[in-house]
């Protein structure tokens, strides 16, 4: 179980200033929130890996799938919104109710370098006490986890195939993640095509 309590985990910005908000996995595709800017961003001393079980979203109790949590060691790059002061009580509702409900993350404030400069934003950290944390299961079983899973959300495969694509959009290329990609292809016999058009609003933010 989790041994931090749920006030302890509650997201809470700086007073009165707008803040940011980094975006790994579905966040890079459907923020969801009102959010001024956004750029490409790199966070060390933390990866991105399939790390959760899925029990509700992209998966059941009989077949659980699994998705990504922001784990212990390596780098990822992703994105990084601003949210403006007025929005932040709204912005924070929306996104506790959209990631904290089993308590699995941890949202902290972690050092994040853009190309116009270094900003201190909030990440859902996976909590490696709870009891949904799958650790670091080998890439093949994770493979057979995304095929099987489908919840009230969508399918793992969906979920993977959205993240890999707009990474690759961005020029943010995860080469883990696309191996993966690779054998859930395999395992239900599609090619691998992972070519997307530029977001728009992102199109003048590229990572150098």
């Amino acid at each position: 179980m989790s041994r931090r309590g749920p006030d302890e985990k509650r997201l809470r910005p700086p007073p009165g200033g707008d803040f940011w908000v980094f975006g790994y996995g579905s966040l890079l595709w459907h923020p969801g929130f009102p959010h001024l800017e956004v750029r490409p961003a790199h966070v060390y001393g933390y990866h991105r890996h399939f790390c959760i079980y899925s029990h509700r979203y992209r998966g059941t109790r009989g077949r659980p799938g699994l998705v990504l949590g922001l784990d212990r060691g390596g780098s990822c790059w992703g994105l990084v919104y601003r949210v403006p002061a007025g929005e932040a009580e709204e912005v924070v509702a929306y996104l506790h109710e959209r990631e904290m409900t089993t308590e699995v993350y941890d949202p902290r404030w972690l050092h994040m370098r853009t190309r116009e400069g270094p900003v201190m934003a909030v990440a859902f950290v996976v909590d490696r006490g709870n009891k949904q944390y799958a650790g670091r299961l080998p890439l093949d079983r994770v493979a057979d986890m995304i095929v099987q899973g489908d919840g009230d959300r969508g399918s793992c495969q969906q979920y993977l195939e959205n993240t890999v694509r707009h990474l690759e959009a961005l020029g943010l290329s995860d080469p883990t993640l696309r191996r993966l990609l690779r054998l859930v292809h395999a395992r239900i016999g599609r090619e691998t095509q992972t070519h997307l058009e530029w977001p728009q609003e992102v199109q003048r933010s590229q990572p150098s």
